[in-house]
């Protein structure tokens, strides 16, 4: 099981990121006499090999770890809950009358997998923020089991990932429509209660999907070459920054995609675990979804 998994993923990454490049023979060495007692000392010698070599990616990779990453996902943590608390006191939660049919939109299974996957990727954003504010926390024990937890989640997320992939998928594909939603944000600058552009799932939660599924699944295989499978320098240094990067992003999303299910509707959150939303919900911000 292992060994496909990990086939997977290298064919996963290859595809995305053909461009990757050869790089020297002694490098190689470097990674492979690396201790291997302990998550603590494999680590803090791949920061000290990794950062020493200005070749390639060297000189990049030790300006971006040492300078920027943390303080880009220190200002998405500060800024972007900010600005939905300043949304939430100025427009306010929509909220829906619970009176008529209520309609089904979520069966038991779609349920479970979405909160499994929800569980596993809150998870992944909680350890994963507290390896990159490692220092903050005053490492050792604590950012330790935080790595371990981390590489669990990505484990175990693996098979309902790829279930919610395919079970959402038809749903998740681009419309014109979603052009229009786009275009007023779905209506969440208005406290108007007005029909909005939308099927079963809208254009910011498809956008979300696709960022989560295709960026998460690089972010996986990149996370592999991490945790020393074997890669050569370079190929974990440019595994690192784009790790981070789209690490960044993914936060982001996933602090929007938290305030839009439990604060910036009413109720939505109930909906996924009934499975049903209100019919004037379903009329207003899901105009197109025919029930």
């Amino acid at each position: 099981m292992q060994r496909a998994l990990a086939s997977v993923s290298l064919l996963t990454f290859f595809l995305v990121a053909g461009f990757a490049g050869l790089v020297p023979a002694q490098e190689d060495q470097a990674l492979a006499g690396l201790p291997t007692e302990s998550s603590a000392d494999y680590y803090q010698a791949l920061m000290g090999v990794m950062t020493g070599n200005q070749q390639e990616y060297g000189g990049l990779f030790t300006t971006l770890q040492g300078q920027w990453f943390r303080r880009a996902f220190l200002v998405i943590v500060t800024a972007f809950p900010s600005l939905f608390v300043l949304h939430f006191m100025v427009i306010g939660a929509k909220r829906f009358n619970t009176g008529g049919q209520p309609v089904l939109f979520f069966p038991l299974f779609a349920r479970v997998i979405h909160w499994v996957v929800a569980a596993g990727f809150s998870l992944l954003v909680f350890t994963g923020l507290m390896i990159v504010f490692g220092a903050f926390f005053g490492g050792g024990t604590l950012i330790r089991t935080a790595r371990y937890m981390h590489l669990g989640s990505a484990a175990i997320m693996v098979v309902p990932a790829i279930l919610m992939f395919l079970m959402w998928l038809k749903d998740m594909l681009p419309e014109r429509h979603d052009l229009a939603w786009m275009g007023i944000l779905g209506g969440y600058l208005s406290k108007a209660k007005r029909p909005v552009p939308a099927g079963k799932f809208n254009a910011g939660q498809k956008m979300y999907f696709w960022c989560a599924s295709v960026g998460g699944g690089v972010m996986a295989v990149t996370g592999y070459f991490l945790w020393g499978m074997g890669a050569a320098l370079d190929f974990v240094r440019l595994s690192a920054i784009i790790h981070n990067v789209l690490g960044i992003g993914l936060v982001a999303l996933y602090l929007t995609h938290v305030y839009m299910s439990v604060f910036a509707v009413g109720g939505s959150l109930e909906s996924m675990k009934t499975g049903f939303k209100s019919q004037e919900e379903v009329d207003i911000l899901h105009s197109r979804y025919k029930y």
